[in-house]
């Protein structure tokens, strides 16, 4: 996991050894306990959960979750659909940033720099499935104005903030 060091003085928190300990030990285990936490960053229970208590409330822990298997839930239909706005002055793409959050089937939506507006990456059960939620769901979101899909047809690598070095 990459963190800020101890000596970038930027705006974000700034991170020692042991709350980047907690953090990679949190990311792989969200549900282990205070003490076996203490034991593995090699401090005692008092500070830990203090340490633990701060990167909380400061924001860099944002939640705790169970991560799904989305094939085991029948949703193994990945596209990535590029996304072109008819206007991206301020309140269209706030409508439509707003209107993307609402829609559970739309995994991720990055704005994009480029040749189209977002990037979204959106799961469905089939084709059939996708095809129904593309006419119905993202033709009707705010502005569009036209899409490009591209299925996926492997998940060669997928990882969360805790896979990376």
């Amino acid at each position: 996991m990459k963190f800020i060091e101890d000596g970038d003085k930027s705006e974000k928190m700034t991170l020692d050894r042991f709350d980047r300990s907690i953090l990679s030990v949190l990311a792989e285990d969200g549900r282990i306990s205070i003490t076996d936490l203490a034991k593995r960053i090699g401090l005692s229970k008092s500070p830990t959960q203090a340490r633990l208590r701060r990167l909380e409330e400061a924001g860099v822990i944002i939640g705790y979750r169970a991560l799904l298997d989305p094939i085991q839930l029948g949703l193994d239909h990945v596209a990535f659909v590029e996304v072109r706005l008819t206007d991206t002055r301020q309140a269209a793409l706030t409508a439509f940033n707003q209107a993307v959050a609402r829609v559970p089937e739309i995994e991720q939506a990055h704005m994009i720099a480029g040749n189209f507006d977002y990037l979204l990456k959106v799961r469905t059960r089939d084709m059939t499935a996708y095809r129904r939620f593309l006419g119905d769901t993202i033709s009707g979101l705010p502005h569009v104005a036209n899409t490009s899909t591209y299925v996926a047809m492997e998940a060669v690598k997928e990882t969360m903030l805790s896979d990376t070095t």
